[in-house]
């Protein structure tokens, strides 16, 4: 919908329509606030009203968040995605800290990305409505509240984990932005507290609905590594590393809300941001699944797929490098192959975590943990011990292998130099560890089974890649509807 039409954008928060939450900020310049379209609060005048793409641009247009509909509990939609790989490598960059911190700063973050810092407060501009800082600011901003209202953590610990350089500037700018300090709005918050658990902090991550919850975690659920993931009927639990600390993350599922509930138990609150990105991507809470559905469903084969789950997400990787060597693991393999496979080099060269409570005892090896492992052991064919050998050496050299850089073609491209990485490893690793929507591993045997159905005949990988032209920018949703069609799928070689 173009944000320009003020009548369309007005009858949008007339209706509530949920369909726009996380697309739409509605600025109320009689109060200096900004809302959901889903907002309980009456309807303003339309005169007194200015519309957003984003909780950013409304924040940077002067306006603070309303109270009453949380705009930071909005769906974080990722519909901008495809318009600017510029832009998202940079939002990713941001959400992992990039601008957190007096050292960081746009110049650097512009570097990072191949750009000059002019032109990437242009992009931002363009597609977001904000500058890059402002962009952080915001994030900074609503994580602090949603943690302040959804969590009993002192505010020392809210402005740590929230990003703030000190406890000072956390209460100016809450001071500034709600007039208040921040313990006021806990103290308005106390019947949605979402996260009272002495085993760690509970957080409701939103979604745009449906969420097909049962093939997400019937996907991760084959998939789970012995000791590092268990998956059950209605939750997903994993071991965490960051910054060589261990603790836990549990994922259930929270339909009466739109939203998923993430338990986090881990020792350094500062590591929090990043852990839920990681949640956010493995579940693809951010996904426009409206938009994606709409045009896959174009396609006669796929219509049929998205009518009958229309919630189908895209499942993410928690890390890139541990994706990465299970695709290689799982070359010509069984999912059933590739997962004993990777429980075989956890148990010889993983770390443990530190309670090992409830099965969860071990933590996926790091690149260092890799390199030193007798490889041997694995009883891997020997190409494939080597590419496991370049693909470490790789990451050692680069820590930026797993990030998204440029266009899906260059992602693959940077993959496929690897030796022994070829189009569908790279397309699989670009699809679950990059979050690239456009990726499609077309030589995959699931996908070419299922995209037969309707012909009655198994078409080429070529024939394949010429059909998803059309499916484009959303190929991995279409990969993920014939892979979960593909009556073969525990037998799919995809790890």
């Amino acid at each position: 919908m173009d944000l320009l039409d003020r009548d369309a954008c007005y009858r949008v928060i007339q209706s509530r329509d949920v369909r726009f939450d996380g697309r739409l900020f509605v600025g109320v310049t009689s109060t200096g606030i900004y809302c959901r379209p889903v907002c309980p609060a009456r309807t303003p005048k339309l005169e007194n009203c200015t519309f957003h793409g984003s909780a950013t641009a409304a924040q940077a247009a002067g306006f603070r968040p309303c109270l009453r509909c949380r705009p930071e509990t909005a769906p974080d939609l990722a519909s901008w995605r495809g318009t600017s790989n510029s832009v998202s490598r940079a939002l990713a960059l941001i959400a992992d800290g990039a601008l957190d911190g007096d050292e960081n700063g746009v110049e650097a973050l512009a570097a990072r990305l191949g750009l000059g810092e002019r032109q990437l407060r242009r992009l931002f501009q363009q597609h977001l409505g904000a500058s890059p800082v402002a962009v952080a600011q915001t994030r900074r901003v609503l994580f602090a509240k949603q943690l302040i209202q959804e969590t009993r953590l002192p505010m020392a610990e809210v402005a740590l984990a929230s990003g703030f350089g000190s406890v000072r500037r956390f209460n100016e700018t809450f001071q500034t932005l709600f007039r208040r300090p921040p313990s006021a709005l806990r103290r308005g918050a106390a019947s949605e507290q979402a996260g009272i658990d002495r085993d760690g902090i509970t957080l409701r991550l939103r979604y745009q609905p449906p969420y097909d919850w049962e093939s997400m975690l019937d996907f991760l659920g084959h998939r789970a590594i012995e000791g590092v993931e268990q998956v059950t009927h209605d939750r997903y639990r994993r071991t965490v590393l960051h910054d060589g600390k261990t603790g836990t993350v549990e994922v259930t599922h929270d339909p009466s809300h739109d939203a998923i509930r993430v338990k986090i138990n881990f020792p350094d609150v500062r590591a929090l941001p990043s852990i839920v990105a990681r949640v956010r991507r493995v579940f693809d809470v951010g996904a426009d699944i409206e938009t994606i559905s709409e045009h896959l469903a174009r396609d006669p084969l796929l219509a049929k797929l998205v009518a009958l789950r229309p919630g189908l997400r895209a499942p993410g990787a928690w890390d890139g490098f541990e994706l990465a060597v299970r695709a290689v693991m799982g070359q010509q393999v069984s999912v059933v192959a590739a997962r004993q496979l990777a429980s075989k080099l956890v148990a010889m060269a993983g770390g443990t975590t530190s309670d090992g409570t409830n099965g969860l005892t071990r933590v996926f090896p790091t690149p260092e943990q890799v390199a030193s492992a007798d490889l041997a052991a694995l009883g891997l064919p020997a190409p494939q011990r080597e590419t496991l050998k370049s693909l470490t050496e790789t990451a050692l050299a680069d820590p930026n292998l797993f990030r998204r850089v440029g266009s899906i073609e260059e992602a693959v491209e940077r993959l496929s130099s690897i030796p022994g990485i070829g189009d569908w490893t790279a397309h699989y690793i670009a699809l679950r560890a990059l979050a690239e929507t456009d990726a499609f591993p077309a030589g995959d045997v699931g996908l070419l089974r299922s995209a037969g159905v309707d012909t009655l005949e198994r078409p080429t990988a070529s024939d394949l890649l010429r059909r998803a032209e059309t499916w484009r920018p959303w190929r991995a949703y279409a990969a993920q509807h014939l892979w979960a069609a593909d009556p073969g799928v525990t037998q799919a070689t995809h790890a």
